[in-house]
């Protein structure tokens, strides 16, 4: 896919548009590329759709501006990436993790610009519990990198996952897992981040995705975000948190229905 770069808010964004059809937008997680969450998913939706895959600024590089980041700067990328493709009609949205929260707050203020909605484990707002484990895992990239790789890994995946892939797999797995200064702003604004005020707002036919073994965000968070959007539905996988490659088939195939 060809790169191209959007303007929001002073940020550069990269965005990768391919395919024909009505516009998908797809978001991305933490510390992660949009080609990361959803490269490998491209070819089961570009013969039918025209996919708009940005990255929040500062993610696919070791450069990122000083100073907090905060949720409506990732709202205003996605929206800018989704206005890029210059299409007629709304889009499909589909919001990953954190994409999720970015997707549901950017459905919530821009309602016109989505057709229907996808949250993929999200979340509302943190409890102690995730707090906890946002700020391990932050203070890990300052402390042990190698023990930030090992502990993210474990919240990934399902345990039969996980042994499934092996000794070797798993140290590659890990081995995947490095993060950037852009990465560390975004495990920060994670255990901040509070759309309780805002998700009621989001109009569009929307599904939420839960992830029934899911250590990161468990599964709590997807209900609750559920049950906070007057017009949505609700499926549940059996996948650990990162089911776009646990779970990557069945994912696709609930997507494509709910798009229908």
């Amino acid at each position: 896919m060809n790169v191209q770069y959007v303007e929001a808010a002073g940020k550069r964004v990269p965005v990768r548009i391919e395919g024909e059809g009505p516009g998908l937008l797809l978001v991305h997680g933490t510390g992660a590329t949009g080609d990361a969450n959803f490269g490998h998913l491209l070819e089961s939706f570009t013969p039918d759709h025209t996919t708009i895959v940005p990255d929040y600024a500062g993610s696919d590089d070791d450069t990122v501006d000083p100073g907090e980041l905060d949720l409506d700067q990732l709202v205003e990328q996605v929206v800018a990436a989704a206005r890029a493709a210059e299409l007629d009609e709304p889009v499909d949205v589909v919001g990953y993790s954190l994409g999720a929260v970015v997707t549901a707050a950017a459905a919530a203020k821009y309602p016109n610009l989505f057709r229907r909605v996808v949250l993929v484990a999200g979340w509302v707002t943190m409890d102690p519990r995730q707090r906890l484990v946002f700020d391990l895992w932050r203070r890990l990239a300052d402390t042990d990198p190698q023990a930030y790789s090992r502990f993210v890994t474990m919240l990934l995946f399902t345990r039969s996952f996980m042994n499934g892939l092996g000794d070797a797999g798993l140290e590659e797995a890990a081995s995947g897992t490095g993060f950037t200064p852009a990465t560390l702003r975004q495990i920060e604004l994670n255990s901040r981040i509070d759309i309780s005020d805002s998700v009621g707002d989001v109009i569009a036919p929307t599904l939420v995705i839960g992830c029934s073994h899911d250590q990161l965000i468990p599964v709590e968070h997807a209900k609750q975000l559920h049950q906070s959007i007057g017009q949505s539905d609700y499926v549940e996988l059996e996948s650990g948190h990162l089911v776009v490659v646990e779970k990557s088939d069945e994912l696709v195939k609930r997507i494509s229905e709910f798009l229908k």
